[in-house]
């Protein structure tokens, strides 16, 4: 229907559902970006945290098969700012964007002295960096940067320096010029920690040989969202020891 409404209706249309059920709608999707068209799917309950609406329900391999379409650009948001100006790039774009947002509430996050939200049309950007250089550097997405920017603040009181990462769009961060790309993601920073609660499929070519992916490859647990996201070891604690781990000083 909206594919319709895009192609002749003079408007440009969108939809929502869970981001699980994204299942049912990939032949129109990829017709979608086939064709260019203008349509936003709004995928919401993007995670385990729906750990209460049962173990089906849980999409860990839907934002890697959105990513891996030709030509649909996926954003996932950390925040209401972020939301905001993923509205705006997607009102810009020529072609279908999903748009990927939480369940839970996620903290608004703290822009004085840190980088705009509208650096999200480039895909990814700096949001957080120690005075001191870098050991370090947290990649995340969508409801996992606050819990970076956490990890970031206990890494900093005990004396080690970190770079926190946002990367709402990977098909946004690689239109950059790779001038941009290596000023976020530096070749010398090679010590990564990824954290994103989904299938890690495809994070190597930004973790590298020598980072890590603190990723999901099992779903089907029911239980509150916060206690399914404590058990998959998405809390600060586990952030903290997986960064010293790589730094070898756990």
């Amino acid at each position: 229907i909206c594919s319709g409404m895009a192609l002749h209706g003079g408007v440009k249309p969108y939809c929502g559902t869970f981001l699980v059920f994204a299942d049912y709608m990939r032949p129109a999707i990829r017709l979608a970006a086939l064709m260019k068209l203008p349509v936003v799917y709004v995928f919401t309950h993007d995670s385990i945290a729906v750990g209460e609406d049962g173990p089906t329900h849980q999409p860990i391999e839907h934002l890697a098969s959105l990513r891996c379409i030709p030509g649909l650009t996926v954003i996932r948001l950390a925040e209401a700012t972020e939301t905001a100006e993923a509205w705006r790039q997607a009102l810009q774009e020529q072609g279908p964007v999903a748009l990927i947002l939480s369940r839970q509430k996620l903290p608004i996050i703290d822009r004085q002295g840190r980088a705009p939200a509208a650096d999200l049309a480039k895909g990814a950007y700096v949001i957080a960096q120690s005075a001191q250089k870098p050991e370090l550097l947290l990649l995340a997405t969508g409801s996992e940067v606050s819990l970076a920017l956490e990890a970031y603040c206990e890494l900093e009181k005990k004396g080690i320096g970190s770079r926190v990462v946002t990367m709402p769009s990977w098909e946004l961060f690689e239109r950059q010029p790779i001038d941009y790309q290596q000023s976020v993601l530096p070749p010398d920073l090679y010590t990564r920690l990824v954290i994103e609660a989904a299938s890690p499929f495809g994070w190597e070519r930004y973790a590298g040989t020598k980072g890590k992916i603190l990723g999901i490859s099992g779903f089907g647990s029911s239980a509150p969202g916060g206690v399914v996201l404590a058990e998959y070891g998405y809390y600060v604690q586990r952030v903290v020891e997986e960064a010293l781990q790589l730094l070898g000083k756990r």
